[in-house]
């Protein structure tokens, strides 16, 4: 910006540019949401392709839902790699699925989708943890007989239950101390992460022996693991049965399988790390996107009653809810989508790194190259979207009102890293939304008239606290 600084040659003086973008990048209070805006901004300069330096690190930005789409598809082995920085392998050590490249991660994704299609991902079984956890969900907002309540904890309780049915072979119940811990710990992780990578990334053996934000982190990073290797010692304890009922079970099994294989990653540790993954990205995702979904409802409340209507003409009154009811309710179906697409929650996405020199939309890139796909610009690209920057579920019907998949809708990424669990998470937010709108219709508690939408970041980009009133219908 010239008018800011006059002075600079944009040409001579990048280096001195991009460490001023850096250092505004990482003092803002809410970093990755303002990365995107950031990026966007750069974008409407630059072009949908460009370097950002962070340093001297270049970073490569694709912005747009064809660039994402192109740069993440077209090659996508060669930039399926992840950054794993100074922090990310003080957490997990470069195990497990999220956080871990090359053989580790192919093998560890590979066997976690397929045990999780064992468990009934995309079936019927799978589904019926969904429907029950819905059911006790219901209950819990009926027994509040119309009072205000956070609804934060009773979704991220019932959502995080169905992952762990899957992963331990049972459930929580809500007065369960020990689960309390988990998600408290969960929620730390969260918030903790919002300011440390840096420091850490450029000075990882100084702030390994300071106090802060990263050892909260890093902290409850643990408590997770300890909880984990408590159910893993469980298992181990009782024997592998002859019938696999859970991950658990599934992993110590092919422990035992895979013992004498020489390049076999399949071991406790990346065991526990892979648990984790399962868990924070079956947990806390859902359930932010359905806390999202229900303040939007609060703040539209013709958009909750043609939800309401729809509901009721096709279903009956104890029918229990299906995924495959989606195809008879379009409107819902719309809403529950367009709630992931507004809310944005991951917003501009993990980092990719080139596993081998490749082309990038016609530009040659260096092995370990950095490339960073701005998910949000594909999510509110005003090419794809009619109103990008408003709440409306138009974004998927046609002028019939029938449902209408967009091929710019990437909540759950694209390529070779898109998220393992993305139809476990659609059964879930539509089963949990349908289920909640057709008992209850949510107010504002009384006195309270302002709803604030914006969002405050944590692991994700959440809503303000907010208490509902779910009245029954």
């Amino acid at each position: 910006n010239t008018q800011l600084f006059p002075t600079v040659n944009a040409r001579k003086d990048i280096h001195a540019l991009s460490q001023i973008v850096v250092i505004l990048w990482e003092r803002s209070r809410t970093p990755f949401h303002l990365r995107a805006g950031l990026v966007i901004s750069l974008a409407k300069i630059h072009g949908n392709i460009f370097t950002l330096w962070f340093g001297r690190f270049p970073v490569i930005i694709l912005n747009g839902f064809q660039a994402v789409k192109d740069g993440m598809t077209t090659h996508p082995e060669d930039v399926s790699g992840r950054l794993v920085t100074p922090f990310f392998r003080a957490m997990a050590k470069g195990k497990g699925i999220m956080l871990a490249t090359g053989h580790t991660w192919k093998e560890q994704r590979r066997f976690a989708l397929r045990t999780l299609r064992n468990l009934g991902l995309g079936k019927r079984g799978l589904e019926h943890r969904v429907q029950e956890e819905a059911q006790y969900l219901v209950a819990f907002f009926a027994s509040m007989k119309g009072k205000p309540v956070d609804p934060s904890f009773p979704l991220v309780h019932s959502v995080s239950n169905v992952i762990c049915a899957v992963v331990f072979g049972h459930r929580f119940s809500r007065e369960d101390e020990t689960f309390h811990e988990l998600i408290r710990a969960t929620e730390l992780y969260g918030t903790s992460c919002v300011s440390l990578p840096q420091l850490y990334e450029v000075f990882p053996w100084l702030m390994r022996r300071l106090p802060g934000p990263h050892k909260k982190a890093l902290s409850s990073y643990d408590v997770l693991s300890s909880f984990t290797r408590r159910e893993i010692r469980m298992h181990m304890e009782r024997g592998i049965p002859d019938e696999l009922q859970d991950f658990i079970d599934f992993y110590l099994a092919h422990i035992e399988k895979s013992k004498d294989e020489p390049r076999s990653t399949y071991n406790e540790d990346n065991m526990v790390y892979s648990i984790n993954d399962l868990f924070l990205g079956g947990s806390e995702t859902t359930s932010t996107t359905l806390y999202w979904g229900l303040l939007y409802m609060v703040a539209n409340p013709d958009i909750q009653e043609k939800v309401q209507k729809e509901l009721d003409d096709v279903l009956g009154p104890s029918q229990l809810i299906c995924y495959e009811d989606r195809k008879e309710l379009p409107y819902t179906n719309a809403v529950v989508h367009e709630v992931q697409r507004f809310s944005n929650i991951i917003s501009v996405g993990m980092p990719r790194v080139c596993v081998r020199s490749t082309t990038l939309l016609g530009f040659p890139l260096k092995k370990g190259t950095i490339v960073l796909p701005n998910i949000a610009s594909s999510l509110y690209d005003p090419e794809q979207w009619e109103t990008p920057r408003q709440f409306n579920p138009g974004h998927f019907l046609d002028k019939d009102g029938n449902f209408v998949s967009q091929e710019a809708f990437l909540p759950f990424s694209i390529g070779h890293r898109v998220c393992l669990g993305e139809h476990l998470a659609r059964t879930e937010l539509f089963i949990f939304f349908a289920s909640l709108l057709r008992a209850f219709t949510f107010r504002l508690p009384e006195g309270v008239t302002k709803i604030n939408t914006e969002p405050i970041f944590g692991g994700t980009l959440q809503p303000h606290p907010y208490s509902v009133c779910a009245i029954p219908r």
